[in-house]
């Protein structure tokens, strides 16, 4: 009966219908137990509406462009994207994560292994996303990954794919890709914008 009321209660905040109880941005960057990096899904893989975490109402609210829900105007997200708490950027946003996993609901929260860094150039501003698996093996998509060589010698062409969705998921020619780094960098640049 209390999985079935998760699942509920999950899906009801996936969907904006409830608000959570858990103030996502004071999580710690590192899981307690295991030591592992923790990400908070915002955006589901598998969609194209735009949603932050409000730490100031505890909701998944949907952004907005002159009133109306932000959509991506390009293919939906290629894995769940969403911040790694306890972070600050320059930009006074949480360290953005995409999670390449089978799509989880809005306010899940999962240990993650960080495999990868893409440095990008948006409009002129720097924006670094923290590419990563699923700690759980049974939630992992690509098996036996867990490093940036292990991605890009398994699976060459999901890098290729997600350099051209990084490319065109805004206007066409604002986003550049400035550089891939390995997981130790992107562990480096985590603990560089800890709080």
């Amino acid at each position: 009966m209390q999985g079935a009321k998760r699942l509920i209660v999950s899906l009801l905040i996936g969907l904006g219908v409830a608000g959570c109880q858990t103030d996502y941005a004071e999580l710690p960057t590192f899981s307690s137990e295991r030591k592992l990096l923790q990400a908070v899904i915002e955006i589901p893989a598998g969609t194209n509406l735009e949603r932050r975490y409000d730490a100031a109402t505890h909701e998944f609210a949907p952004q907005q462009r002159a009133g109306k829900d932000r959509v991506l105007e390009f293919l939906p997200y290629p894995g769940n994207y969403g911040f790694v708490p306890g972070t600050s950027t320059a930009a006074g946003f949480p360290l953005p994560v995409l999670v390449l996993a089978a799509s989880q609901p809005a306010g899940t929260v999962l240990e993650v292994l960080p495999i990868g860094l893409v440095v990008l150039d948006n409009a002129g501003a720097l924006e670094r996303v923290v590419l990563a698996v699923p700690a759980r093996p049974s939630q992992q998509i690509l098996p036996e990954t867990r490093t940036w060589t292990d991605f890009t010698q398994r699976y060459p062409a999901a890098q290729q794919i997600l350099r051209l969705w990084f490319q065109h998921r805004a206007s066409l020619g604002r986003v550049r890709i400035m550089g891939w780094k390995d997981e130790q960098a992107a562990v480096e640049h985590v603990r560089s914008v800890m709080r």
